[in-house]
């Protein structure tokens, strides 16, 4: 009597020990599943590195060793360069949002030579948009209309077979 005591002691014990076990692992999976990921995107410049450009006396060839190439040139004035960079952090599933942001201009004088070079403004202009569709021409049909309207365009030779001549 006493054996069969101990034995279901001993299970039990083992029982919750497995449980244990597993509920740590299970708390172990998550949490290493949502830690945050972060990324560094574009040309994140360093302060050093943005330290480093002297304007005055640096031209084209001493920002690109530098800075490196840029992110982008100005559409209408090719001497204004932007290096543009940002810091991310996803969390599991989630989108990935933008933790820093940076914006450096650099602008050229004619004789190519830094004019100046500044970080932009690091705030973000929240865009209102319109989730309306866009309206296109053509005609709005249903599928039965569809469907219906396609009856008699097929075989518009009176339901004969194409001749061997290539005729159709």
């Amino acid at each position: 009597m006493r054996s069969t005591k101990t034995t279901e002691q001993s299970r039990l014990k083992l029982l919750s020990m497995g449980s244990a076990l597993m509920l740590g692992l299970g708390a172990l999976a998550l949490t290493s599943g949502c830690t945050p990921t972060h990324h560094v995107r574009g040309n994140y410049l360093k302060d050093y590195q943005i330290a480093e450009v002297k304007p005055g006396e640096d031209g084209v060839s001493e920002v690109v060793r530098k800075l490196g190439s840029p992110t982008a040139q100005s559409t209408f004035d090719h001497r204004v360069w932007y290096y543009i960079g940002q810091e991310t952090e996803k969390r599991g599933i989630f989108d990935a949002t933008v933790e820093e942001e940076q914006v450096v201009i650099v602008t050229f004088n004619d004789q190519n030579i830094v004019d100046s070079i500044k970080l932009a403004d690091a705030e973000r202009n929240d865009l209102p948009y319109v989730k309306d569709k866009t309206p296109t021409t053509g005609n709005e049909i249903t599928v039965m209309q569809q469907l219906v309207g396609n009856i008699g365009k097929f075989n518009s030779n009176g339901g004969s077979e194409p001749s061997a001549t290539g005729d159709l």
